[in-house]
């Protein structure tokens, strides 16, 4: 019996917003639970969704948009400046994988193309999860970081001739397969040729014309009718779709619009890769594998162990230290996505069994489940397993920053060095005051510090680079960052070692202002909030209020907390799901109908405070009171000013029209 598309999309949502949201809470990578809503769904589990030809060509626009972003990523600038680690390290690891891979394969008894892809698939590993974790734990820039990077970089890179030459593995054209290989290696030389040449002549000159049509619609649509028409000109070139979308990413890369484009383009890509990874799990035969189990553990503990092996001996031979050998060996342990989208196409293609095929997708996500915990704790396994004292990996900074700090007293030590932080800078430059500057932008970091400006790559809420900034001497420390859980470190770090240097914070807005004064912050300027300050100060000046009264009127907002200032309508703005706008306080208005609860009744009795809501004003008869008194009777018809959270207005509202 044939399920509605409605209500398979409908169970689709329902088990993927579920799943998902128990692994983010687990901090497990979600494409592991897209895996298991597909082997849950999928014909093999529950059997709610079947696994046609419809599902696996829209989850294939997946591949197409994850290839597009990767394009979009890849800079052949950056390639050649990091070659030696980009194709030597790269190309070495992936070529001795592959080999030992496929022999073991070959001697299991797969068929030399099977095994020489298979190979290709387990020497893959997981850019999303490895890229993702190490931005999280700031470890990008370590030594560890950059030679993970340079070989995942190498990885990718890998997968565009692959795309090319699989299907060519399953031709059964009788005249070998160096002539099909060879064509299609023209075909794609050629389709790149012509990509590029449409690049460079037609694409910069579009897309600023649609820039300067200032329409963010026409803008996306854009994005996606080039995204898809080169992945539609390789596949009619016999290629693969993806191959077309990585030149596309590749080519719009090169222009200013890449950041603009990535962004526009994100929403497509994980929403079609999530259906692209349901479809794989899809694929998994649990009862199946049940007596295949030992052969799945022993595969998934195969991949892990030789393949960190292989990146630690490839590490130390190219004579980087032993603890960075092995924390970019566990690193880059698992298996990859894109193995998932050889290995998918290749069961398509029947080049790889099914019962093999099995053994491969089960190995693999066993291997990318316990991936982010060897990431995590690469540094604690390092020094268990190698028994060693490992240096802090900001060592290198801290030895900068002790030279740089060394021979500064009574400096400023400025947490943040963007635009707010470098106009600080300068502000105390002029003024001939000593400062240094911490960042973790390496660009940022890179170009300051070249200016001969005293900025330093490191991480602003580690004690280490604190002291090493010469905290002890420091006169004050300002953190310009928006990240108020970062300033927070700041403010602990900032209380154990030197309690009292003043600390000023700069937020976004004023949500954490109570938080982080609590923590220890002299100062905390709400940038949303002073700017109107500000601006309101300048209007006063306008409307010829006395310099003196306007000095004592912002004082006083500040001494109170900018309380006049913090509530406001908040309107229909979106909400940033990352800042906690539900706990956020704002104003809202109720209008007191006849049979209102609250009619009748004085503000005291409401016992409104039990909400932490708070009547700033009455409105009736169109004259407004402020701060009206607790003992106000309320009639049908006032307009009531409330402030509050969402969550606590919304008791507040049931209370004074439902009595509830």
């Amino acid at each position: 019996m044939n399920i509605h598309t409605l209500q398979i999309i409908l169970v689709l949502l329902s088990v993927a917003v579920l799943t998902v949201t128990l692994f983010k809470r687990l901090h497990l990578p979600p494409i592991l639970g897209y895996l298991i809503v597909g082997i849950l769904v999928g014909p093999f589990g529950t059997g709610v969704i079947p696994s046609n030809e419809e599902t696996r060509f829209l989850a294939e626009f997946g591949v197409v948009f994850l290839l597009f972003a990767i394009g979009l990523e890849f800079s052949l600038p950056q390639m050649i400046a990091m070659k030696g680690a980009v194709f030597g390290l790269g190309g070495s690891q992936v070529l001795i994988t592959g080999l030992i891979a496929a022999a073991g394969a070959w001697l299991l008894g797969m068929e030399p193309d099977a095994a020489i892809i298979t190979g290709a698939i387990l020497a893959l590993s997981s850019t999303a999860i490895v890229i993702k974790q190490l931005s999280e734990q700031v470890e990008l820039n370590t030594a560890h970081g950059r030679v993970g990077v340079s070989i995942l970089l190498f990885q990718d890179l890998a997968v565009i001739p692959l795309l090319v030459i699989i299907p060519i593995l399953v031709s059964t054209n009788e005249q070998g397969l160096l002539q099909p290989l060879s064509w299609a290696l023209v075909k794609a030389a050629g389709v790149f040729a012509l990509i590029m040449a449409i690049g460079h002549w037609a694409l910069r000159p579009l897309f600023h014309e649609i820039a300067r049509s200032r329409s963010a619609e026409l803008f996306t649509l854009t994005v996606l009718l080039v995204s898809l028409a080169a992945a539609w000109l390789t596949h009619e070139a016999g290629l693969s779709l993806a191959l077309g979308a990585f030149l596309a990413g590749m080519m719009l890369g090169e222009t200013e619009y890449r950041h603009q484009i990535e962004a526009d383009i994100r929403p497509f890509q994980d929403v079609l890769l999530g259906l692209f990874f349901i479809t794989v799990g899809m694929r998994v035969d649990l009862l199946s594998l049940v007596p295949l189990l030992h052969w799945v553990l022993l595969l998934a503990i195969a991949l892990i162990v030789v393949k960190a092996g292989i990146i630690l001996l490839l590490v130390r031979l190219a004579k980087r230290p032993q603890e960075t050998a092995f924390r970019s060996g566990l690193l880059l342990a698992q298996g990859g996505e894109f193995g998932f989208v050889l290995l998918d196409l290749s069961l398509q293609s029947s080049l790889i069994a099914g019962k093999a095929g099995q053994i491969l997708f089960a190995a693999i996500i066993i291997s990318m489940a316990i991936s982010p915990f060897l990431i995590r704790y690469n540094g604690r396994l390092t020094e268990k397993i190698c028994h060693l004292r490992l240096p802090d990996q900001d060592y290198a900074v801290t030895q900068d920053l002790e030279h740089e700090a060394e021979g500064m007293d009574q400096h400023v030590i400025i947490c943040g060095y963007g635009r707010i932080g470098q106009n600080l800078g300068r502000l105390l430059d002029h003024e001939g005051l000593s400062y240094v500057a911490l960042d973790l932008d390496p660009t940022i970091v890179r170009e300051a510090h070249e200016a001969g400006e005293p900025v330093h790559f490191g991480d602003a809420s580690r004690t280490e680079i604190l002291i090493a900034a010469g905290i002890e001497r420091a006169a004050v420390v300002v953190v310009t960052l928006e990240d108020h859980t970062t300033a927070l470190r700041i403010l602990h770090h900032m209380q154990k070692l030197v309690a009292d240097v003043p600390v000023l914070v700069r937020t976004r807005d004023d949500t954490h202002l109570e938080e982080l004064e609590a923590a220890g912050a002299a100062e905390v300027m709400p940038e949303a909030v002073e700017a109107s300050l500000m601006m309101g100060g300048q209007l006063l000046l306008l409307l010829k209020v006395p310099g003196s009264r306007i000095f004592k009127i912002m004082r006083e907002i500040r001494e109170n907390h900018y309380k006049l200032l913090r509530d406001f309508y908040h309107g229909e703005e979106p909400i940033d799901l990352e800042q906690d706008e539900g706990f956020q306080e704002r104003l809202h208005t109720i209008t007191l109908p006849e049979r209102a609860f609250a009619v009748g009744h004085t503000i005291e009795d409401l016992h409104l405070w039990d909400w932490d809501v708070g009547v700033t004003a009455v409105r009736r008869g169109g004259i407004r009171g402020e701060a009206p008194a607790p003992e106000t009777r309320l009639q049908a018809g006032d307009v009531l000013v409330l402030a509050g959270t969402a969550h606590h207005l919304e008791h507040a509202e049931g209370l004074l029209l439902y009595g509830r």
